[in-house]
């Protein structure tokens, strides 16, 4: 019998069962019928005439029940090879994006075409949260948007776990990899968390894989090699300049060359990239005493502020905005005419998720390196600050020997607490316990918060008499054990689980937050959670500790090594004498774009050699004492007297932050970034001999 109107398997995946029970000729109906379906959706649901190189091959291997990757250049259409999907599945579309902007934009554009789509992130109310979850519930929406720490989230895995999902989608899927550039160790828990919650396909996402992430990601979901979709990296209206110039004149160079292309009738779009917050503020400033309308967007400034100039820029209020790399990710302005990098970018990666901003309408547009070596000390110090010292690494281990030690094999860490307990920034140390993992050492189990608090909305008494029995009793033993101090009760729950063993009552903490959600969900109480706490099984005693440290250390510094590469791999090709968009393209494994594309500055005969930067002065030249004698005064009053190590000296001294450096409120002292523009291997040098 035929699936009635409500029956899921209307869907095309629906049908694609029905015919295989009635052992329909499969092969020749089943394309035919996705063909026409996916086609009727594009004009119907989207508006678009036909689809873009790529796109029909992924979303067909998806309709048709096949996990898939698109690595489609910046701008190139890779959001519709779930969202159209999604109309025909069966269930719920899961997409995992790493940036709040990246969900903010596609929201838009899926509200815009009708398409019930949410997300649910940190800057939404628990009311707010609470209703994308029963419209998830209600089968009122088809996509939800997340990011990958909501998985940890207690209450959300009890609830998703719960919902039927047809396809987890993996936006900026590369940082699943730790060959790639902005790598993110909680991505690698998402193949995991894919056979956890029973989700048959996988849909990964990315711009900017090289051939050694794409064979990582297609290992790691199970993806076919035929459904790994690349459509070339080529970016034909793109004109890719490349322009050595001194430091000293890259502000008159900028404005001079931005003149004509902002000061008309028709200001044309424009982002120039910088490195630093500060370097955004002077270069705005300078452009704006040029007469020039520009502003400095960084993530220093507060978040209503970045709103505004974001959606003043996107109105074509602003002309141009000067950067850091936060400015950029999702936004989706298919008219912007120029990108400049006033600074090297991080790495060729980097470069070209940034340039993809450009032309994204097909027109062209230009994409240009104001080049040489000044800054490039600075660029390669940050990649030393990620990399924790071996006394951090320690502090992580014995925190794991300690708990060994009790007889128990259940860890429980706060991150931000062992981040300032260990001196590890947040991220290394998130690193750090993948690291972990990856050894079998420890296992993830679940998070949760460790600390609810609510408020009555209703009288406590009110409340516990809806209900009789048992269930009473279990709404007075909560009440019991969350005191109230003025409007907020916090709960204790390990007196309330005490509470329960005495007087016969299941006061398991799962059962108790399935309780105050339901208090919440009915108008009864406000609810608030905080201090998020993560729960790892500890899977061996590794008693050769030092070894361990040694080995886990030595990965760091591979990595440190691996991401200097990656800045001398873009020098080289800058300064090299073949064409640029070539060479770009080869390195993410295009081989069809073509060799001399007419239009890069190497095929207009510019080659650039970039100017050797100024001599520094000597370092022997500076004063140690001047430099660090108050750093040193307040970190031995602050650790019983102990002298900071080298390591930590030079992170103070080349202005690379560290979480001991925010109680020390070290960046208001006079020593902190004075040597910043120096190799970090040679102020450690200087500071070795000088500390010792």
């Amino acid at each position: 019998m035929w699936p009635s109107l409500r029956d899921p398997r209307r869907t095309i995946s629906g049908v694609l069962w029905l015919l295989r029970s009635y052992q329909a000729s499969v092969s020749e109906i089943i394309p035919n019928m996705i063909d026409q379906a996916i086609h009727k959706t594009l004009q119907q649901t989207f508006g678009y005439g036909d689809f873009r190189p790529g796109q029909e091959a992924v979303i067909s291997a998806v309709v048709a029940g096949q996990s898939a990757a698109a690595i489609f250049p910046t701008g190139s259409g890779k959001s519709l090879c779930y969202q159209l999907p999604a109309q025909h599945l069966a269930n719920l579309t899961l997409v995992v994006s790493p940036l709040l902007a990246l969900m903010q934009d596609q929201l838009a554009f899926l509200q815009r075409h009708g398409i019930p789509a949410a997300s649910i992130d940190s800057a939404q109310t628990r009311d707010e949260a609470s209703a994308v979850m029963n419209g998830i519930k209600g089968g009122e929406i088809k996509i939800l948007m997340i990011s990958v720490e909501r998985l940890k989230n207690e209450r959300f895995r009890r609830f998703i776990a719960q919902v039927p999902i047809s396809l987890l989608v993996v936006d900026e899927a590369h940082c699943i990899s730790e060959w790639g550039h902005n790598f993110r160790p909680d991505y690698l828990k998402l193949p995991d968390y894919q056979r956890q919650f029973g989700i048959p396909q996988a849909l990964l996402l990315t711009a900017t894989a090289t051939p050694n992430v794409i064979a990582d990601m297609r290992r790691r979901f199970d993806i076919a090699p035929e459904h790994v979709v690349t459509t070339g990296f080529y970016r034909p209206n793109l004109n890719l300049l490349v322009e050595p110039v001194a430091s000293s004149d890259k502000l008159t160079h900028l404005a001079k060359w931005l003149l004509p292309r902002l000061k008309n009738d028709t200001p044309q779009p424009s982002i120039v990239y910088v490195t630093l917050q500060k370097t955004a503020q002077q270069v705005a400033a300078y452009l704006q005493r040029q007469g020039l309308v520009a502003q400095a967007y960084h993530a220093g400034l507060p978040h209503e502020q970045r709103d505004h100039l974001q959606q003043r820029f996107m109105a074509g209020e602003i002309p141009c905005i000067v950067a850091t790399i936060a400015f950029g990710m999702g936004i989706d302005k298919s008219n912007i005419r120029n990108v400049v990098h006033f600074d090297l970018p991080k790495s060729i990666e980097n470069y070209s998720q940034e340039i993809g901003r450009a032309g994204r309408d097909g027109d062209p547009s230009e994409c240009l390196v104001l080049a040489n070596r000044d800054s490039l000390n600075v660029l390669e110090n940050f990649v030393y600050g990620d990399t924790p010292e071996p006394s951090g690494i320690t502090t992580v281990l014995e925190e794991i020997a300690a708990v060994t030690r009790r007889g128990e094999n259940q860890w429980e860490l706060m991150l931000n607490t062992l981040s300032r307990q260990s001196n590890i920034r947040p991220l290394p140390l998130k690193t750090l316990l993948v690291q972990l993992e990856m050894r079998n050492l420890i296992a993830p189990r679940y998070a949760y918060y460790a600390d609810y608090r609510f408020k009555y909305l209703i009288e406590p008494e009110t409340l516990a008499s809806h209900f009789e029995g048992e269930r009473s009793r279990f709404v007075e033993a909560i009440q019991h054990c969350a005191p109230r101090a003025k409007t907020w009760c916090t709960l204790d729950f390990e007196a309330l689980y005490r509470h329960g063993i005495e007087q016969n009552i299941d006061t398991r903490r799962e059962r108790v937050i399935t309780a105050l959600d339901y208090f919440q969900d009915k108008g009864w109480i406000a609810l608030e959670s905080k201090q998020m706490t993560d729960v790892y099984e500890i899977r061996a005693d590794h008693r050769d500790m030092a070894t361990l440290s040694a080995d886990l250390h030595a990965y760091f510094t591979d990595q440190e090594r691996n991401e200097i590469q990656r800045i001398h791999a873009m020098l080289a090709l800058f300064e090299n004498d073949t064409c640029l968009s070539h060479r770009l393209a080869a390195y993410f494994g295009d081989e069809q774009a073509p060799r001399v594309c007419g239009h890069c500055s190497v095929c207009l005969g510019q080659v650039a050699i970039l100017p050797t930067p100024p001599p520094l002065p000597a370092l022997e030249d500076k004063s140690f004492t001047v430099l660090c004698g108050e750093f040193i005064q307040r970190h031995q009053a602050l650790c019983e007297g102990q002298p900071p190590g080298p390591e930590r000296l030079t992170h103070f001294l080349c202005g690379l932050s560290m979480p001991i450096f925010t109680p020390m409120k070290a960046r208001s002292l006079a020593g902190f970034a004075q040597l910043e523009a120096y190799p970090y291997s040679e102020v450690l040098r200087w500071v070795d001999v000088k500390s010792t």
